[in-house]
């Protein structure tokens, strides 16, 4: 009998572990190639982990709520059984045994907490609500009368976190005690800079950080520490561009059913300005510079938690406008719901940011370690503005948008860096008018 390891596959280069929220196959079930096998959560995505082979699920090796490091072994399949002492493939092997449900009963479920993973309704909390409801002694019964907006209804944090202000009289959540004072303890940066006294009033609310946003706030604080950033701005007249996407959007929607936004008519002139200086495109691990082949761009996106994730399409130049189009499309859909796979956020070699998608005329971008540069653009406005013609200058109104790029200036000096979003405006300006879609 051939067994095989199901792997904790990689989350992103900046995610090494993941939970396990729930086994979906048990010991003993049949699997079928690309069939889920159990669910897990990582700080920015869910996500059902397949399995790579058809077989029997023969050893489940971590329980529900354990934490995995990714690259380790989480189940053993085997590609076939023996059934009476003959070796044959597991399309004719048994789906289950009476002993492996009962194996499976009496699996603990307390994952080291005092409350229980699933109430009455069977649906499973994760180690992050069971422990805020612990924290604010919220009971079993009460988490069974929130409504979860997670898969197959399980109660998020977010939820948990919006039904506090609602328990109890007053609210929760509120401080109504006499003025404090706390000391901010020292970031994992390492500063040894003091940190500011931080005074806490009457009526004031304090509301703890989710896992989410406290590893967004340790990525931002390490990729200021780790890169000396420098941003050049550039303004832009992507006049030919909105009269353009104005002209075929109806059609462009009508043929491919995709809705054609601003973001892959950017991205189209950020790849061929990557093209033209590669050395944009690279990572640093101390001393050595790494150059990518692939062109990977990370795409910013907001959640309506107000939290960020960046997925990214990959081998971006390898796409026309209408390939950037649905990949744009499709990753933002999948993000603003929760339906990511691990792989959709990982790999990224640049990253770009729409502000003026937030009414924003620039921004200064953080750089996206382990990334060297990263760009933001600004809202599009109309400005009166000087026209040059054969036969003079003319005043005439113009659509102008300001691209902000944020560098790591220990490799990409002042002069790739403006350079690059030079380019990448140029591109813009020189867009053809008359260009089929």
């Amino acid at each position: 009998m051939s067994e095989l390891e199901l792997i904790m596959p990689k989350m992103g280069e900046s995610v090494a572990e993941a939970t396990i929220i729930k086994w979906l196959k048990k010991e003993g079930d049949k699997v079928a190639m690309d069939e889920a096998v159990l669910e897990i959560a990582t700080d920015k995505v869910d996500s059902e982990i397949p399995s790579p082979h058809a077989g029997i699920l023969t050893k489940i090796l971590f329980k529900e709520g354990d934490v995995v490091q990714v690259g380790k072994a989480v189940a053993m399949i085997s590609s076939e059984v023996s059934v009476n002492g003959k070796s044959t493939d597991t399309a004719a092997a048994p789906v289950k045994s009476e002993s492996v449900h009962a194996e499976a009963k009496k699996t603990p479920v307390s994952a080291g907490v005092e409350m229980v993973k699933s109430g009455a309704s069977g649906k499973f909390y994760s180690p992050l609500v069971r422990s805020i409801a612990k924290q604010e002694g919220i009971s079993i019964h009460e988490l069974e009368s929130i409504t979860g907006t997670g898969l197959l209804g399980r109660v998020t944090k977010n939820d948990i976190l919006a039904y506090l202000p609602m328990k109890g009289k007053g609210g929760a959540g509120k401080t109504t005690q006499p003025e404090k004072t706390f000391q901010n303890p020292s970031t994992s940066n390492g500063s040894s800079h003091a940190k500011p006294t931080i005074s806490v009033g009457a009526g004031d609310e304090i509301i703890e950080m989710d896992r989410m946003r406290k590893l967004i706030a340790d990525h931002m604080v390490m990729s200021k520490h780790t890169s000396p950033h420098v941003t050049s701005f550039v303004e832009a007249d992507v006049t030919n561009m909105v009269l353009w996407r104005d002209k075929v959007k109806g059609p462009f929607e009508k043929r491919e059913g995709e809705k054609l936004t601003f973001t892959p008519i950017l991205i189209e002139a950020l790849v061929k300005a990557i093209k033209d200086f590669p050395m944009i495109n690279i990572s640093l691990d101390g001393t050595t510079i790494i150059k990518r082949k692939h062109i990977n761009i990370g795409m910013a996106t907001a959640l309506p938690s107000g939290n960020l994730i960046v997925p990214v399409i990959k081998d971006a130049d390898q796409l026309n406008l209408t390939g950037l189009t649905k990949a744009v499309n499709d990753l933002a859909f999948r993000a603003r719901n929760n339906k990511l796979v691990p792989d959709d956020i990982s790999g990224g070699t640049y990253t770009i940011s729409n502000v003026g998608s937030f009414g924003n005329v620039m921004g200064t971008p953080i750089i996206n370690q382990p990334q060297v540069a990263i760009m933001a653009v600004g809202v599009i406005k109309k400005k009166p503005a000087v026209i040059e013609t054969p036969s003079g200058d003319l005043i005439g109104i113009r659509h102008f948008m300001f691209l902000s790029h944020s560098y790591d200036h220990r490799v990409v000096d002042g002069s790739l860096g403006g350079q690059f979003v030079r380019r990448v405006a140029d591109y813009l300006e020189q867009f053809d008018m008359n260009r089929a879609f």
